[in-house]
């Protein structure tokens, strides 16, 4: 591939330019597995072309620990050739968090069915704000009590992560529920029209209201940071 500026070649597809200095991808689409990430190079609605780096997990926590670094750094790299302007990401979230953790760019998260046309579809909409406060500065309010005990307080901490998530703010607990045996369940409600979401907590014939405050603008975003949320409590086996 040639710089589309100068007509440089360039080493890979949709490397920044170093002859003219220009960009030549506007964002890179990153499809995580433990094992596996696929960079997806586009330009608008083009597909410059596509990367792929695996790894071979190796036995032992510390050699783990090891691997899944080299493994992020190597992604980090590939995706720092390319200079974009926005970085969106579907799958694994402890292999992205370590991505993240190599590179100053926001990453924005994106279903894992169709990753990449769902990316074209959004490339008009503004990208919604990511919020870089420790959980633990995220969680306010009057209400200091939460249901479940320290599985409560996991839900919170969880959801607080959430790049997309600005404030979480516990509500009253409502103990005339009807009664369960299932343990703490947690599940995020329809976005309002400010595209802030609801949490509700159940534990046993404990039900607690707790308000997500969200960096999406309106209902229609806000419904994606919801998505998004029920799917990471999903994958916490929470929901």
């Amino acid at each position: 591939m040639r710089c589309r500026a100068c007509h440089s070649e360039l080493d890979k597809p949709g490397d920044y330019c170093l002859v003219c200095r220009s960009q030549n991808t506007e964002c890179v689409v990153c499809e995580i597995t433990r094992e596996r990430v696929t960079l997806t190079m586009l330009d608008g609605e083009d597909v410059l072309g596509e990367t792929t780096i695996t790894t071979i997990p190796e036995s032992g926590e510390r050699t783990e620990v090891v691997e899944r670094r080299n493994f992020a750094g190597r992604v980090a790299d590939e995706i720092r050739r390319k200079r974009p302007e926005a970085i969106y990401a579907a799958g694994d979230r402890g292999i992205l968090g370590d991505i993240r953790g190599e590179l100053h760019y926001d990453f924005y998260r994106v279903t894992e069915e169709n990753p990449i046309e769902t990316v074209i579809e959004r490339r008009n909409e503004p990208a919604l704000a990511v919020v870089e406060t420790p959980p633990k500065e995220k969680i306010g309010g009057s209400h200091s009590t939460l249901i479940g005990g320290r599985s409560g307080m996991k839900v919170i901490h969880l959801v607080a992560g959430h790049p997309h998530v600005k404030k979480v703010i516990p509500g009253p607990i409502d103990a005339g529920g009807s009664g369960s045996q299932s343990g703490l369940r947690a599940k995020a409600t329809r976005a309002g029209k400010h595209g802030n979401v609801r949490l509700l907590l159940r534990d046993g014939s404990s039900v607690q209201e707790n308000r997500v405050v969200t960096t999406a603008p309106d209902r229609e975003t806000g419904e994606r940071v919801r998505a998004d949320l029920n799917e990471l409590l999903d994958e916490e086996g929470l929901r």
